[in-house]
C-alpha cells in the first residue's frame, strides 16, 4: 500500500469513527467496578469493538500514549479527559474523578500513618501552645520542637502520655469543674494549681476568712489600699494570686481547694478596674466562705456585665457569690433607693454624695450604677486602674511580663 492510500485509510477511518453514534453507549462510568480511568476506556472500547490503534488514530496519539494511560502509568489531567469526553460522550468529570481516587488510593498504600499529626492537630487547635511557651509555662526554646512540646505539655498536665491529657478526644477527665470548660481555660486552671500547690500559708479556719472580710471592707474607701488585699488574704489562710488569663479565655477568677483546708482564689484582673476587682475578689470570696468548690471547681468568666445574682438559669452557687459581691461593694438596698430617687437623670455629684455615704471609692458606686442601668457610658473617670496596684505589695503574681519558677 502507497503512502497515500494508507493516509487516504486513516482520514476515512478517522471521519467515521468520529461519526458514529455513541450518545446510547450501555457504560454508566460511575460503576463501582472501574478503579482507574484505564478500565473504564477499556471498557468503552470493548464495546465499541476499538482496539487501542484505532483510538490513537481517532486521538492522534501515539498508541504507546495510549497504553500508558490505559496501564495507570501516565495520569489522566484535565487536558486529556475533555479528549476522551469528546470521543466517548461520557462527562470528563468521571474520568477526573477516577484518576482522583486512584491516586488516592495508591498514596494510602505507600503512606505511613503517624498518630503525632492527630495529637497536634489537636494540641496546636485546641491550646494556645506559643502563648504558653511565651508565659514560661512550657520550658521550650522552640514551638517546632515537637517532641519536647509535647513532653512538656504532658508535664504541664501531670499525664504519662499525650492521650491521657484533658483536651485530647476521649481523655479521662481528671479535674473537678462543675461547668463546661475550654481547653484554653483548663490550660489557666492546671497553671493556677499548679503554683497555688507550692504556696505556703497559715492555717485556714472559716473563723479567720470572716474576720478578713471585715477587714477588706475598710478598705473600699480608698485605690491604694488594694495593696494590702494580698497579706489580709494570706494571714487568713488562703492562697491568692495574680495568674494573666490566656488570650481568649475570658476568665476573670476562680475559687478552688487543694483540699479541705486548703482555699485558693485566683484573679485574672482581665479589667483593670477598681469596680471589677472588688466584684470578681467578693465574688470568689463568698465562695470560699460557703465552701463552693469543694464538690467541683466553677471557673468564673466574663463576669464583667454579669448581673447581681437575678439572672435566670444562674447557678445557686454563682447567684449566692453575686448577691454578696454586689451587696458588698455598694449596700443593694442603699443603692436601689437611690437609683428610685435619681433616675434616669443621675448626675456625677449625685454619686459621689453616694460613695461618701456608704464609704468607698466613687468607682464602686459607677461600676455597680453602669451594671445596674445599662448605661455603661456613665462615669467613667472613677474607674481607676489598680493591676499596679495590687501588684505591688506581696502578691504572686504570673504573666503581665512575670514568670513564676515551679518545681515542677
Amino acid at each position: 500500500m502507497t503512502i497515500f492510500a494508507s493516509f487516504c485509510l486513516t482520514m476515512l477511518l478517522k471521519l467515521a469513527f468520529l461519526t458514529l453514534e455513541m450518545t446510547n453507549t450501555p457504560i454508566d462510568p460511575a460503576d463501582p467496578k472501574f478503579k482507574t480511568p484505564g478500565q473504564l476506556i477499556e471498557a468503552l472500547l470493548e464495546v465499541n469493538a476499538w482496539s487501542k490503534r484505532v483510538l490513537s488514530i481517532v486521538l492522534e496519539m501515539d498508541e504507546t500514549a495510549i497504553n500508558k494511560i490505559i496501564s495507570g502509568k501516565k495520569a489522566m489531567n484535565a487536558e486529556m479527559a475533555l479528549v476522551f469526553s469528546e470521543v466517548f460522550n461520557i462527562p470528563a468529570e468521571n474520568f477526573l474523578a477516577l484518576q482522583k481516587s486512584y491516586d488516592l488510593a495508591k498514596a494510602r498504600y505507600v503512606a505511613l500513618p503517624d498518630p503525632g499529626r492527630t495529637n497536634r492537630a489537636n494540641l496546636f487547635g485546641k491550646l494556645p501552645i506559643a502563648e504558653m511557651i511565651k508565659r514560661g509555662w512550657l520550658n521550650v526554646d522552640s514551638v517546632r520542637d515537637m517532641p519536647k512540646v509535647e513532653a512538656e505539655i504532658t508535664r504541664f498536665f501531670g499525664a504519662n502520655s499525650i492521650d491521657e491529657i484533658e483536651v485530647m478526644p476521649h481523655a479521662a477527665k481528671k479535674t473537678n469543674v462543675t461547668r463546661e470548660t475550654t481547653p484554653t481555660q483548663l490550660a489557666w486552671l492546671y497553671r493556677v494549681n499548679q503554683l497555688a500547690s507550692e504556696m505556703m500559708v497559715p492555717r485556714y479556719s472559716p473563723q479567720s476568712v470572716r474576720a478578713a472580710e471585715r477587714i477588706l471592707h475598710e478598705l473600699l474607701i480608698s485605690a491604694d489600699a488594694i495593696r494590702k488585699v494580698p497579706k489580709i488574704l494570706f494571714e487568713a489562710g488562703i492562697r491568692f494570686l495574680l495568674v494573666e488569663s490566656l488570650p481568649g479565655s475570658k476568665v476573670d477568677g476562680v475559687c478552688m481547694w487543694l483540699d479541705d483546708t486548703k482555699p485558693v482564689i485566683a484573679l485574672t484582673l482581665r479589667f483593670d478596674r477598681i469596680d471589677n476587682f472588688w466584684f470578681v475578689l467578693r465574688h470568689e470570696l463568698e465562695h470560699v466562705l460557703q465552701e463552693h468548690g469543694k464538690s467541683g471547681i466553677a471557673i468564673d468568666s466574663d463576669m464583667d456585665g454579669s448581673p447581681s445574682g437575678d439572672s435566670p438559669g444562674i447557678a445557686e452557687e454563682e447567684k449566692i457569690a453575686n448577691e454578696a459581691a454586689a451587696d458588698f461593694c455598694v449596700p443593694q438596698k442603699t443603692l436601689k433607693a437611690f437609683v428610685s430617687r435619681k433616675a434616669p437623670l443621675i448626675t456625677e455629684r449625685d454619686m459621689l454624695a453616694l460613695a461618701k455615704m456608704v464609704s468607698v471609692h466613687p468607682g464602686l458606686v459607677a461600676g455597680q450604677l453602669r451594671r445596674g442601668t445599662g448605661r455603661y457610658d456613665l462615669f467613667q473617670n472613677h474607674l481607676v486602674k489598680i493591676r499596679h496596684i495590687v501588684r505591688a505589695d506581696g502578691a504572686l503574681v504570673d504573666g503581665w511580663g512575670d514568670v513564676v519558677p515551679t518545681g515542677n
